[in-house]
C-alpha cells in the first residue's frame, strides 16, 4: 500500500526543513575541517564583509529585531544607491587575530577597508563600543564624519556593549541622511511572531551565522601560537 503522508498537503514541510539544517550543520563541519580557508591575518570580519554587508557577532547581545533591522536597514540603503557595509566588534574576540586594535575603531577602519578594497570601494563604518571607524568615499566627506558626532557618548560607550547594535542602527541612519539617502524606520518589517518567519529568511539567517562561524574558525587557526616566555 503507498503511502498516504506523501499526498497530505504540508507534509514534506518538516522533512524540508530537517534536511536543510543537516546541510548546514554538515557545510560548517566541512569546511571547518578543511584548512584551505584560513587567512593570513585571521580576521573574521574580513572573511564575512567580503560577500555580505554586515559582519554581526553573537556575542553582540542584540535582538532579532535589532538584527533584522541593520540588515534591512543596509540592504534599503544599498538599494538607493548609498554602499555602505558595517563591522560591529562588540568585544575583542571578535578581531580574531590582529587584537592589538581592540578599542581602536578607526585604526581597525583603516586595516579592514584595505583589506576589502579589491572587491568593495563604497564605505565602510566600524563600530566599537568606544566610538566609530570610517573608510572609503564616506571618510573623506566631513559630513558623514560628522553624522557620528556625539553618537558615541549617547550609544555604546554609555550604554554597555549589549547597546552596541542599536547604536550601530543609529550610525547607520544618520550616515545615509548625511549622504543624502535618509532611511525610514517605518519602512523596516519585521517578524510580529516567530511562526510569521519565512523559509526564505531562515535560510538567510543559518547562511549569516556560517559565514561568520566559518570565518571564526579560520581566526583562530591563522592566529599564531604565543612562544613560552623565557625565565
Amino acid at each position: 500500500m503507498a503511502d498516504s503522508t506523501h499526498n497530505q498537503p504540508g507534509a514534506w514541510r518538516p522533512r524540508t526543513l530537517s534536511t536543510l539544517l543537516v546541510s548546514v550543520v554538515a557545510l560548517v563541519l566541512a569546511c571547518a575541517s578543511n584548512p584551505t580557508p584560513a587567512r593570513a591575518d585571521g580576521d573574521p570580519a574580513s572573511d564575512v564583509l567580503l560577500s555580505q554587508p554586515l559582519f554581526l557577532p553573537g556575542d553582540a547581545g542584540d535582538t532579532v529585531r535589532q538584527q533584522s533591522e541593520l540588515a534591512q536597514l543596509l540592504s534599503t540603503s544599498r538599494r538607493s544607491g548609498y554602499q555602505l557595509r558595517v563591522a560591529v566588534i562588540a568585544t575583542s574576540a571578535d578581531l580574531g587575530s590582529i587584537t592589538e586594535l581592540w578599542r581602536q575603531p578607526q585604526n581597525y577602519a583603516s586595516f579592514l577597508g584595505q583589506e576589502l578594497s579589491l572587491v568593495y570601494r563604497g564605505t565602510l563604518l566600524v563600530v566599537m563600543p568606544n566610538g566609530f571607524g570610517l573608510y572609503g568615499p564616506g571618510a573623506r566627506v566631513p559630513t558623514q564624519r560628522s553624522a557620528l558626532a556625539g553618537l558615541g557618548a549617547g550609544g555604546a560607550a554609555g550604554r554597555g556593549e549589549s547597546a552596541i547594535g542599536a547604536t550601530a542602527i543609529s550610525a547607520v541612519q544618520r550616515l545615509a541622511a548625511a549622504a543624502g539617502h535618509p532611511l525610514r524606520v517605518s519602512a523596516i518589517v519585521t517578524p510580529s511572531a516567530p511562526g510569521s518567519t519565512d523559509i526564505g529568511a531562515l535560510i538567510a539567517l543559518a547562511l549569516g551565522a556560517v559565514l561568520i562561524a566559518l570565518a571564526w574558525a579560520a581566526s583562530l587557526r591563522a592566529r599564531p601560537l604565543r612562544a613560552p616566555r623565557s625565565t
